[in-house]
């Protein structure tokens, strides 16, 4: 017993930490950098983006993606034969569930990179990578950051194929939205019915209610669908 605990002793004596190329403030200062340069980058993103595509997720997991890059990047930038055992660990890898969270799949590269990190002996390096992005993790999902005041909605119209659609429900879309852009218009039921996707911007989310009845008298009562969490839920 007592000679396996000396030999344990030792063993974690002789560890060693291959970090030293970069201090710790090195590599406290490469991920703040990248995390404001990339924050910089998706705050362009958020105010130019026009469609109701928007997530804030995409927008965390892409900043938090360059941070981990950057990580990478330290880990191969000194030794090429170590960026190929790299590049063949990445390559074996496969997600064999598909993954409905943008953010769900940086979790798997952010734990792959300070597997790697540990790997390859750069102790400090996945410490203070794991310490930094748990904290930007929790500081942006507290203040809520790139969040979007996104009232975009999308509403489906169920019609008869013997209505005449292109117009009938012009006056009630200017009278309930700011904006009603038609998305698309496919056959439904087996070609007994057309329904129209439209994305609109109500002027009063409060009178949901109201808008949807006059579409319903419209279109004779068939469904009518109207997708309110469209930004912020995974359909």
């Amino acid at each position: 017993m007592e000679n396996f605990i000396q030999q344990f002793t030792q063993s974690l004596w002789s560890i060693q930490d291959l970090t030293g190329t970069f201090s710790v403030m090195d590599i406290t200062i490469w991920m703040i950098l990248s995390f404001i340069l990339t924050a910089i980058l998706w705050w362009v993103y958020k105010k130019t983006h026009k469609w109701t595509s928007y997530t804030q997720s995409y927008v965390h997991t892409l900043v938090m993606m360059w941070m981990t890059v950057c990580i990478i990047m330290l880990i191969v930038w000194s030794n090429i034969a170590r960026a190929f055992s790299l590049v063949w660990a990445l390559s074996i890898i496969r997600f064999r569930n598909a993954m409905k969270e943008t953010r769900d799949i940086w979790f798997m590269f952010a734990a792959m990179a300070i597997g790697m990190a540990t790997w390859t002996k750069f102790y400090i390096l996945a410490v203070v990578f794991t310490l930094i992005i748990s904290v930007i993790i929790f500081v942006m999902s507290r203040f809520n950051w790139f969040a979007r005041q996104a009232t975009s909605q999308i509403l489906k119209i169920q019609v008869s194929n013997t209505l005449d659609f292109d117009h009938i429900f012009d006056d009630v879309l200017v009278k309930y939205t700011n904006i009603s852009d038609l998305i698309s218009i496919d056959s439904v039921r087996g070609w007994a019915l057309t329904e129209l996707v439209y994305n609109v911007d109500l002027k009063n989310p409060n009178k949901k209610q109201e808008f949807l009845a006059e579409i319903k008298r419209l279109n004779d009562n068939l469904n009518v669908t109207l997708i309110t969490g469209y930004n912020t839920t995974d359909l």
